[in-house]
């Protein structure tokens, strides 16, 4: 599950880039959403991922 959130991460990180910078001006706007989704997402998984006990 953490290596999707970190695959997914980067990916939402690299269309921001191509987002916020004008380069693709059509997917600005979801780009930016699904930048913040992914952040979100990862962030819930590193504490679903470490609450786990053995």
């Amino acid at each position: 599950m953490l290596k999707w959130s970190v695959i997914l991460l980067i990916v939402a990180v690299i269309a921001g880039i191509f987002g916020f910078f004008s380069i693709v001006a059509a997917a600005t706007s979801i780009a930016k959403i699904l930048f913040f989704i992914f952040i979100v997402l990862f962030i819930i998984s590193l504490f679903t991922g470490r609450s786990r006990t053995p």
